[in-house]
């Protein structure tokens, strides 16, 4: 008798992303269905979607567990595969997630990304939960940095996918001084301690070694030294905005 065919569904969350929509997309023809939860754009971003016949939801919801928890509602897949808009999907990761969601035992993945800034690599692979068996996966939780729950064992993939982040400076800027307000209020409704002098610059000199020094940044030359940089100031700008709430 034969096996029943597995089916994958492909959830991407959207925000003013016509830039970039379309390789991601592209990169997804293979999947069964792509979802995609759009946060409001104001941009080509549903129409282009639509265009390549991918099933948009809209909601302005601002937790962002909770849009992934919408992009799980709206699948029908036997597994489900978060892909960012930034990112895509290269063959080899293709062929490596039919053939681990065909075998049996684990029912999670995490992916690496190869990580590109400024339009040029970046030494350090992170690795994200991504890649779900439908009934293991119970949800997810946390505003901005989310987490999935999930019962079973997860397993890491070894093809990364391409995450092209950060394009120029200025799409930088916009979205450190966007999301540090979020991130800002999440720590004072966590009762942070006051932000005094000192620990803006602790928190500085934290993002500048994290990125230039654990991750490896110094070996991407001049572009490793910008994204360091402002791997600081994104930290300081984010703890003088909770010190602004905390002052108010």
């Amino acid at each position: 008798m034969n096996q029943p065919e597995i089916t994958i569904s492909a959830v991407i969350l959207t925000r003013n992303e016509e830039a970039r929509i379309e390789a991601c997309l592209k990169s997804l023809s293979w999947v069964d269905e792509v979802v995609v939860i759009d946060n409001g754009s104001s941009d080509k971003t549903v129409a282009l979607a639509k265009k390549t016949g991918a099933k948009v939801t809209l909601s302005v919801e601002k937790d962002f567990s909770r849009l992934r928890d919408i992009g799980k509602e709206k699948t029908t897949g036997d597994w489900i595969l978060y892909v960012d808009a930034d990112e895509i999907v290269p063959e080899a990761l293709r062929s490596e997630i039919i053939e681990r969601t065909k075998s049996k035992g684990c029912v999670a993945y995490c992916i690496r990304r190869k990580n590109y800034y400024l339009g040029n690599p970046w030494p350090y692979q992170d690795k994200m939960q991504r890649l779900f068996l439908r009934n293991a996966l119970v949800g997810w939780h946390g505003a901005v940095h989310e987490t999935a729950t999930v019962n079973g064992p997860t397993e890491t993939l070894h093809s990364p996918l391409e995450h092209h982040t950060h394009r120029t400076l200025e799409e930088m800027v916009a979205k450190t001084n966007e999301w540090s307000v979020v991130e800002a209020r999440l720590r004072l409704d966590a009762h942070h301690p006051p932000v005094v002098w000192w620990r803006l610059v602790r928190v500085m000199i934290t993002g500048f070694w994290e990125s230039f020094v654990r991750n490896g940044g110094w070996r991407a030359g001049t572009v490793g030294f910008i994204e360091s940089i402002y791997q600081g100031y994104s930290m300081f700008i984010t703890y003088a905005k909770l010190w602004e709430m905390q002052v108010k």
